[in-house]
């Protein structure tokens, strides 16, 4: 299958080249898809009752938010990490530092080297699109698959957010 990517023909607004046009390309999102049919194809793929994995599900939910609530990053199997974290000013003087410091708190998920690999090996589909709507090329990708935040790392594990300050 692939993921698709449609490249629409935008009129540009704001930067150096505002009023020319461009691809602007953005993967398609299918749909959201509701906790209720994941639970359902989860049973079928397990083998394990709907009820089952209804609750093991909600319990799971309710320990990740817990636990990443008390400071952990927490492992969501065959995907990766997810922690807490914010994004504050830094000042000099320790008389300075509060909590309105703090302009953004965020959650951080770092991807699994396997996840990361699905990602780099799957095919993209772009369809292109002129600026009334009508399509006007199809492309395959035919890239290496580079995916962001990837780096060559000695230890052989994932890069994911080394070096980053705690505090953002």
């Amino acid at each position: 299958m692939g993921l698709k990517v449609k490249a629409r023909q935008t009129k540009l607004t704001v930067g150096p080249s505002a009023g020319q046009y461009r691809f602007i390309m953005q993967a398609e999102i299918y749909s959201t898809l509701k906790q209720d049919k994941v639970i359902s194809e989860a049973s079928m793929r397990s083998g394990l009752p709907k009820g089952t994995v209804n609750a093991a599900w909600e319990a799971i939910g309710e320990v990740i938010r817990a636990w990443t609530t008390e400071g952990h990053s927490v492992t969501i199997p065959g995907l990766g990490t997810m922690r807490f974290g914010v994004q504050a000013d830094a000042v000099s003087k320790v008389e300075d530092v509060s909590t309105g410091l703090i302009n953004t708190r965020k959650v951080i998920f770092t991807p699994s080297t396997a996840i990361k690999q699905e990602l780099k090996d799957t095919s993209i589909n772009i369809t292109c699109y002129d600026k009334d709507g009508n399509v006007i090329k199809q492309v395959t990708s035919s890239d290496p698959g580079n995916v962001d935040g990837e780096t060559e790392n000695p230890d052989g594990g994932s890069d994911g957010n080394q070096g980053e300050n705690p505090l953002g």
